[in-house]
């Protein structure tokens, strides 16, 4: 451990500590999505009956050109957060996206869990993907995603230096491993009602990809997806991420 990490993970813990969280305060500080103690992330404005719909994991060739075509019968754009390993094997298909008007961001080159990585790794991990996704784009590259949420506070400066905003969510379920499509349309439902009658917006989060292989099986999130495009077409706004980007963050 160098001791810029030491310092990190004893700063934040005498942060989530002065915050009375105890034993568990690491864990909160570093996974919970809606945590502001490490570091500010983008969630989503006090803006109710917006949502962006943002896919994790891809490029993935067996579910995300079923996702575009989806996509555009709704003239819908979204955010999809790329694993760069993936990226630099189908290029044409991350072209595909962006050409589509869907914004894509760095979700690292591996997917490790960025809260329990090596810094000299976080660092590779994010510029790599950053880099290869620009050579393929042609244009910069400007949102991050943590796997799984986990972060620290060298995670979120390593990002901002490289010009990328970290951005975690307030709606999620467990789509990658849920095989049926309702159920995981049905728990999301009840999260973004939630949010609308509390006066905020919904930032989804489901899966295109799977971070092991290429090829994973992502029906029954495509599914789910179709069918929250059906319920909120007509009530909600659909957004991308950077049309958030100024607004502060709202948690829950």
């Amino acid at each position: 451990m160098t001791s810029q990490e030491a310092i990190d993970i004893y700063a934040g813990l005498g942060a989530c500590a002065a915050l009375g969280l105890a034993a568990g305060g690491f864990a909160y500080c570093a996974m919970k999505p809606q945590s502001q103690v490490f570091g500010r992330t983008l969630i989503a404005p006090d803006a109710p009956g917006e949502l962006a719909l943002t896919f994790d994991d891809g490029p993935n060739p067996a579910c995300t050109p079923r996702l575009l075509d989806l996509l555009a019968s709704h003239q819908v754009q979204a955010t999809f957060f790329m694993i760069g390993g993936f990226g630099e094997r189908e290029p044409e298909l991350v072209r595909r996206v962006a050409s589509a008007g869907h914004l894509i961001g760095n979700h690292t080159w591996s997917h490790p869990n960025l809260a329990l990585t090596a810094a000299r790794q976080v660092e590779e991990e994010l510029r790599r993907t950053s880099e290869t996704l620009e050579q393929i784009l042609g244009t910069a590259v400007r949102y991050f995603r943590p796997p799984f949420g986990g972060r620290r506070p060298f995670v979120l400066r390593t990002a901002r230096n490289l010009g990328l905003t970290p951005v975690t969510w307030n709606a999620m379920t467990n789509d990658w491993e849920e095989p049926v499509a309702n159920a995981i349309a049905g728990r999301l439902t009840r999260m973004v009602d939630r949010l609308t009658e509390r006066g905020r917006a919904a930032n989804i989060v489901l899966h295109d990809g799977g971070h092991r292989m290429l090829g994973t099986d992502r029906n029954p999130s495509m599914n789910a997806a179709s069918q929250l495009l059906d319920r909120y077409s007509a009530t909600h706004r659909f957004v991308t991420l950077d049309a958030w980007s100024s607004e502060a963050p709202s948690l829950g």
